[in-house]
């Protein structure tokens, strides 16, 4: 009976759309929570494009050099359990508000480090200080939009993700050819205190507290929402919090999303320092070329949300594209020896799978979970699986020192690309149907 309660609701929902054409709720949460994430990751990574300079000032090694740059993600560990757990049950809106300042205070911070260990410190408590951001903008979208809607709305969320690096890089280059690493790093760090105001007064924790939604609208959006909450639920009714989520699908979820973020934040921090090889780049051009692959997958996240929802199916869309981008890497490497333009065209197709399969991937989830353990699950993903992150950078940095180049360092992306694929293939997804088990 709620299935056929779903379906019925849903299926209005759809049309109704169709008839009014784009629903407020995709022009007003999505543009506002996108840019707020966007700003999240240009503070994040920003320091990718200014190490070589910092390194210098700061006289950091190598080793220091690589820390600086990961020891964000073991801060990053530490609100994504409880962060999505508040978000559920306090307020999205009012938990994120509370993060933006106290990341943006980090984020300046790091602009006023005189040593090392000051920067590593200020680095760490950015990562406390946005841990509970993704997880808490996961739910504020599953409030919002319903199943059928889900992979496009994480896809469109997450273009946040490629479009910091399309809009900092030329940004931040001009900066640090004409200012210093420290005015960047400042000047960015800043955008948070900004963007409260906005956040503040348009986001709403739910469709029922939007005095602006349409009256008919508003009903039909909270009662497919209801519905598909009571169809989760019921499945697993009688289920402890702890079995649901220690079961193997949660980890197997992690070690996806491990390999994903290796290959994406490995390409991200060190595709800079391989493209220093080339002489004559000022900060300004490099800052545009490494835009290239981050405009394809900006265009790759649309397309392929839209495809999987589109499709109703998640697996194959997110282990595709995963497999699409590692073999553009290591096609990258086959080819820098007899062209350095077609080696180039091929990092800026990986952006296809650095990115693409994010959409139906953050969909799996949502469509999965009960509402009860969902943003503590998806917090315990983000956070193990944004290891990867710390690692992969390391991973590459040895390789490059051992080697003399970054060639050794991208097959390792590209295979831990591959890896992902691989494993990817194993996840239940909602579409399995009776053999579906909660992910």
């Amino acid at each position: 009976m709620v299935e056929s309660q779903l379906m019925s609701v849903t299926t209005s929902v759809t049309r109704g759309a169709g008839r009014e054409g784009i629903s407020r709720r995709w022009l007003r949460i999505i543009p506002v929570a996108l840019v707020m994430y966007t700003i999240a990751f240009i503070d994040r990574t920003n320091i990718s494009l200014a190490l070589p300079r910092i390194s210098r000032d700061l006289g950091l090694d190598p080793a220091q050099a690589g820390n600086v740059a990961g020891i964000f993600y073991w801060g990053y560990l530490a609100l994504q359990i409880p962060g999505g757990h508040l978000a559920k049950y306090w307020s999205p809106k009012k938990f994120i508000s509370v993060l933006l300042v106290f990341w943006a205070v980090c984020a300046v911070g790091c602009g006023f480090a005189r040593t090392y260990h000051e920067m590593l410190i200020l680095r760490l408590l950015l990562g406390v200080a946005e841990s509970g951001v993704f997880p808490a903008t996961l739910i504020l979208i599953s409030h919002w939009f319903s199943k059928a809607e889900r992979a496009r709305a994480n896809a469109l969320w997450l273009l946040c993700l490629p479009g910091a690096v399309i809009v900092s890089s030329p940004f931040s280059g001009w900066v640090l050819d004409h200012w210093s690493w420290r005015w960047m790093l400042i000047a960015e760090g800043a955008l948070p205190f900004l963007w409260l105001i906005i956040w503040l007064a348009f986001i709403q924790d739910h469709p029922s507290d939007a005095k602006w939604l349409p009256a008919a609208e508003r009903d039909q959006v909270v009662a497919t929402l209801r519905a598909e909450a009571a169809a989760l639920e019921s499945e697993t009714e009688g289920r402890s919090f702890l079995s649901d989520l220690l079961q193997p699908q949660v980890f197997l979820l992690a070690a996806v999303y491990f390999c994903f973020v290796a290959g994406q934040m490995g390409l991200l921090f060190w595709l800079p320092s391989a493209m220093g090889a080339f002489k004559g780049l000022s900060g300004l051009t490099t800052g545009f070329l490494f835009t290239l692959p981050y405009i394809v997958a900006s265009i790759a996240l649309i397309v392929v949300g839209r495809l999987s929802d589109r499709a109703h199916e998640r697996r194959l869309h997110a282990a595709s594209t995963m497999f699409f981008g590692g073999c553009c890497l290591l096609l990258a490497v086959a080819a820098i020896s007899h062209s350095i333009g077609l080696a180039f065209l091929f990092v800026s197709l990986s952006g296809v799978g650095l990115y693409g399969a994010m959409g139906p991937f953050w969909a799996i989830p949502t469509e999965t979970l009960p509402a009860r353990i969902v943003g503590s699950v998806m917090g315990l993903v983000n956070a193990l699986g944004n290891l990867g992150a710390y690692f992969a950078p390391l991973i590459v940095g040895y390789l490059n020192k051992r080697t003399g180049n970054f060639h050794s360092g991208f097959v390792f992306l590209g295979l831990i690309m591959l890896a992902a694929a691989a494993l990817s293939l194993g996840l239940r997804t909602a579409s399995d149907g009776a053999k579906r088990v909660p992910a």
